[in-house]
Parts: structure tokens; C-alpha cells; sequence
């Protein structure tokens, strides 16, 4: 199966580069999510087995200010995307998040439940959902969150960052979720990828998230813990840390659907902390 991976260089690209070295990857300079139709054009050129968007606009705090141009890259470019893989009948699986629901209760969300996002990337991630739907061919949503690995920038690396220099830190405890590991995320676009092109009946949105499901303090605390730092971390809530955007407090995700149509079970985040850390060399 040829796959043709949009992203090179963030978390999930890099995992799958690793599990699909033989995939075609595109980064900004092949294929800059910015025109959509480069999008469509480098599918229809290559003509692959099947797409993976696994590129996306993340900065969420920046999308506030910048929504017109995260919407063309998250919501514009993978509707361009799907249309071009309709055209050749290929499946697209395509990287969402949990942001494109409103955050509230503390039930986990379900893929039919009513989304309602509570900021700009989540207003633009789900425009490319529903773009992606339109286009009318073999597809696979694929929503996750609070994504980690060993590269690039997220919370447990920004966490061995602050421990440092620090023994005392302050963690929201009022949003709780599930960790997910961007390896877990890649392997699981290419069982979609390579299922699809036989079962297109499959078609839909599903969910993957780490478990079991935690606060961001609770994520902190065992990093620390399998890390061997001697690090308190104090619960604080949501109110207590400012930020530009309004995050979800509830990001726990229903992932039956994918388990049941695709046979892929939630991961044990924490044995992939584990493992991350002894990649970098940060237990001590």
C-alpha cells in the first residue's frame, strides 16, 4: 500500500515515518496547507493507495488572532484534500481533536454527540470534519487529544523542562483526559488507511485517546514519578492559570466505535511515558 503522509516534521508525522518509512511524506515545501489546491494537485499527481492528513494548524492560543488562515489550513486544505481522494476513490484519514466539543460534564464524548467548540481551533478543525463528510468519499476522522512523544513540543517534555530547575509546580487538576501517545496515533491511521480501502462502509469519525483518563496534574505526577524527580505538583484550578483561550475542562473520549470497527484498543499512556523517558535519557 502506498500512502501519501501530509506533515513531516510534527509529532504524528515523525512516528509514522517511523512505523511507514516507505510512505511519501510532504512537508510545507511540497505541499503547503495554506493553498488547498497544491493539496489536491500533489494527491492527483502521486495517486496513492491512500492519504493521511497528519498536518494541521496547533497552535491554539494563536488561532484566536490568526482564525482566517488556521481555518484555510485546518478546515479548507483537508476538504481540498478529500475531494481529490474521492476523485481517485482512496481513503483520507485525517487527524481531529476533542476540541470540537463544547468541554462540559464529565462523560465521555461520544462521536454523534453535538459539537459545539469553545474557541477558534476548535471552530476550524471542525470545519475540515464537515468538509471532509462533503467531499462524499472513503473516510476516516480520527479525534484525539493532549497528544505527547519524544519530539516536539508537549507536556511532558515541557514538564522534565520545569523540573529542572524547579521542585514545586502548579498543574491544572480540573481538566481531565486522555493522554495520547502520538506512536498510538500513527499506528492507528494506518490500520484505518489500509481497512478502508477494503471497507469503505467503514467510513466515519472515530475517537482514540490514551487511558485511563486523567487531570493534567495526574499526568504530571506520574512523569515525575516513573522519572525518579522528587518534584511536588500542587493541584491548581483552571481559573488559577490564565490563558488566552478557554480550554475543554471534560476531554474524555468514547472510543468504543474505533475498538469495535478496527479492532484498535485505547493505549496505556503510561507505559508509553515509560518508554519516552528512557528514549531521552531522563530517568534518573
Amino acid at each position: 500500500m502506498t500512502v501519501l503522509v501530509f506533515g513531516r516534521t510534527g509529532q504524528v508525522a515523525r512516528a509514522l515515518a517511523v512505523l511507514c518509512p516507505e510512505a511519501v511524506f510532504l512537508g510545507r515545501e511540497a505541499a503547503d496547507l495554506r493553498d488547498p489546491s497544491a493539496c489536491a494537485a500533489a494527491i492527483r499527481a502521486r495517486r496513492p493507495h491512500a492519504v493521511i492528513n497528519a498536518a494541521a494548524w496547533t497552535a491554539v492560543d494563536d488561532a484566536e488572532t490568526h482564525e482566517a488562515e488556521a481555518l484555510v489550513i485546518n478546515g479548507e486544505a483537508p476538504a481540498a484534500m478529500a475531494r481529490a481522494c474521492a476523485a481517485l476513490a482512496i481513503p483520507l484519514v485525517h487527524i481531529s481533536t476533542d476540541y470540537v466539543f463544547a468541554g462540559g460534564g464529565d462523560a465521555p464524548w461520544r462521536p454523534g454527540d453535538p459539537v459545539a467548540p469553545c474557541n477558534a481551533y476548535g471552530r476550524t478543525k471542525r470545519a475540515g470534519e464537515v468538509g471532509i463528510i462533503a467531499a462524499g468519499g472513503t473516510f476516516g476522522i480520527l479525534r484525539t487529544s493532549w497528544v505527547f512523544s519524544a519530539t516536539g513540543g508537549n507536556f511532558l517534555k515541557t514538564m522534565l523542562r520545569l523540573s529542572d530547575t524547579r521542585d514545586r509546580l502548579n498543574v491544572v487538576g480540573d481538566q481531565i483526559g486522555g493522554p495520547t501517545p502520538a506512536v498510538a496515533i500513527a499506528a492507528a491511521c494506518l490500520t484505518m488507511a489500509e481497512t478502508l480501502r477494503a471497507r469503505p462502509d467503514l467510513s466515519g469519525i472515530y475517537h482514540l485517546s490514551g487511558a485511563p483518563d486523567v487531570s493534567w496534574a495526574g499526568f504530571a505526577r506520574e512523569i515525575f514519578a516513573q522519572a525518579g524527580r522528587a518534584v511536588t505538583v500542587e493541584d491548581i484550578p483552571s481559573r488559577a492559570y490564565p490563558q488566552p483561550v478557554r480550554r475543554p475542562a471534560n476531554s474524555r473520549l468514547d472510543c468504543s466505535g474505533l475498538t469495535q470497527a478496527f479492532g484498535i484498543a485505547r493505549p496505556d499512556w503510561r507505559a508509553e511515558v515509560g518508554r519516552i523517558l528512557n528514549e531521552l535519557g531522563a530517568v534518573t
